[in-house]
């Protein structure tokens, strides 16, 4: 079994019932932290949520370069982020490994608005991940954990855990994965969905984040991932029996003591 499981809710903000259905599964003890999506209709409720006893140093930046419109300027005119109405419309293969120079200042610039409207709404984010996995795409990585890095907060790594990974995606994950290790400093060993979960044995050891996105409120909570009627709450409980639930600053308050350590 894994040391400890981060089970992190994605979308944070980004609808009233995305922000009742987080808040509900943090209280049942389901979720251990959240992602939060800056430029959604309902973030500044999350923020106001965020600053709960229960939330507070627990929700995270969930970087966001898919979906609705952007916080900054520059982003506005290159067209491998935006249409010309100025919304999100992301023309970039996952496998792209350049970026030009005003393609990499622009996602910087919206990387750094973003946060900035968390610190501006009460909260500082405690690690940082993205919407539909951007930064799974190496150049947007690497500025997300060089970011990462200089805010002295965890990145989540590209998921490694699961049955339906082939040899390529394995290996340029596992790349990948020390890339943003060693740009970050701080990262959990191990990622995978629910499914995943289901479908395989746990890690034997580490520390495991799995990406949820827990879609309904009551005794049990469902999963975007999961079939619908299948239960998130009790597959944690099945496979996970007896280990921690903790939250990224688990990993952040290791990152500081090691970088203390190297200081001294």
């Amino acid at each position: 079994m894994p040391r400890q499981v981060i089970v992190n809710a994605d979308d944070f903000g980004l609808s009233a019932c995305e922000n009742a259905v987080i808040l509900g599964a943090f209280q049942a003890g389901v979720i251990s932290s959240a992602t939060a999506m800056a430029n959604m209709p309902a973030f500044e409720a999350a923020c106001v949520m965020a600053r709960h006893p229960m939330l507070e140093g627990r929700i995270g930046l969930h970087f966001n370069l898919t979906y609705g419109r952007p916080l900054s300027q520059s982003i506005l005119d290159r067209r491998t982020f935006c249409d010309s109405a100025g919304v999100f419309d992301l023309n970039l293969p996952r496998h792209r490994l350049w970026l030009s120079r005003r393609d990499r200042a622009a996602v910087l610039e919206e990387l750094e608005a973003q946060w900035q409207r968390c610190l501006d709404n009460g909260v500082r984010p405690s690690h940082l991940d993205s919407h539909q996995h951007v930064h799974n795409i190496w150049p947007i990585g690497e500025i997300v954990a060089r970011f990462a890095a200089r805010q002295g907060v965890p990145v989540r790594l590209a998921r490694n855990l699961g049955q339906n990974l082939s040899l390529p995606k394995r290996v340029f994950k596992e790349l990948l994965n020390r890339r943003l290790s060693n740009l970050a400093g701080a990262t959990a060993d191990y990622v995978c969905t629910p499914v995943d979960l289901r479908n395989a044995a746990p890690p034997l050891d580490g520390l495991l984040e799995i990406v949820a996105h827990p879609n309904q409120l009551g005794a049990d909570f469902g999963d975007a991932y999961l079939d619908q009627g299948e239960s998130l709450s009790a597959l944690l409980e099945q496979r996970l029996p007896g280990v921690e639930r903790v939250a990224y600053t688990v990993v952040g308050k290791s990152f500081s003591e090691r970088a203390e350590a190297v200081l001294e």
